[in-house]
């Protein structure tokens, strides 16, 4: 089974312009995404898709891979099927760029869902974990998933799901973390499938996938995880890894 790591990285943020390119302690987040992947060692190839030249040029500097982009995509999912299309993998693991704390033992939990699944019933994995006390289930830059008896995904959302109609009842509510294990037909299916309705009112990538049809299995972690959205993911980056 060749496993190939694909990071999408574009310099466009609405939430925080030029994420990729700000500086967490000596390099920008591009760089540490890509490092902690390299450091994994989990992964036949490692490539940084990217339609940004100085993106490009910062992973290059270390000898790394860059596959450039050659049209506008929607997604992440988009961007790395453009370089699938293009690579050999039987397995493709999507790590987003703006998450450059990757930990071992959940990524080999999420691959394990391929290497055991006889049946091939798993077409995507990612993960999951509860969302803590500083955390707000009504943050819409938090996406929720809810999952059946076996862990695969029913729905994700920027509300609080499930919704509480009955407030003697406890809830967990779990949040999605955005790395990915696809088979790369899986991939390759979504990326020649148009946006979904679910997926566009959302804004969520994973919707479209439910939406074709394909099983999305969720592995829990209770892992510390940085993904940076804002600036106040940025300076909590900053400051992990200036103590870590």
């Amino acid at each position: 089974m060749k496993i190939v790591c694909l990071i999408p990285a574009r310099l466009e943020s609405t939430r925080l312009p030029g994420k990729m390119l700000k500086k967490i302690g000596e390099y920008p987040v591009i760089v540490q995404t890509y490092l902690a992947a390299k450091k994994l060692n989990l992964f036949d190839d490692i490539w940084v898709v990217t339609e940004n030249k100085e993106i490009g040029k910062a992973i290059e500097d270390l000898n790394g891979k860059v596959f450039y982009s050659t049209k506008p995509h929607n997604s992440g999912s988009d961007r790395i099927a453009e370089a699938a299309e293009a690579i050999e993998a039987d397995v493709i693991v999507n790590v987003q760029g703006d998450t450059p704390l990757i930990y071992k033992e959940s990524m080999i939990k999420l691959l394990d869902c391929f290497r055991n699944n006889s049946t091939r019933r798993v077409d995507l994995a990612s993960l999951m974990t509860k969302l803590d006390e500083t955390e707000n289930a009504n943050d819409s830059n938090i996406v929720k998933v809810v999952v059946d008896n076996n862990d695969f995904a029913l729905y994700f959302s920027r509300s609080p799901i499930p919704f509480s109609k009955n407030n003697e009842v406890d809830i967990n509510y779990y949040k999605h973390i955005g790395v990915y294990v696809f088979r790369k037909e899986a991939l390759l299916n979504f990326y020649n499938s148009p946006q979904t309705p679910l997926e566009k009112v959302e804004s969520i990538e994973c919707l479209r996938y439910l939406e074709i049809g394909k099983k999305i299995k969720m592995v829990y972690t209770d892992e510390f995880t940085l993904e940076i959205d804002t600036n106040k993911d940025l300076v909590n980056a900053i400051t992990y890894f200036k103590n870590n």
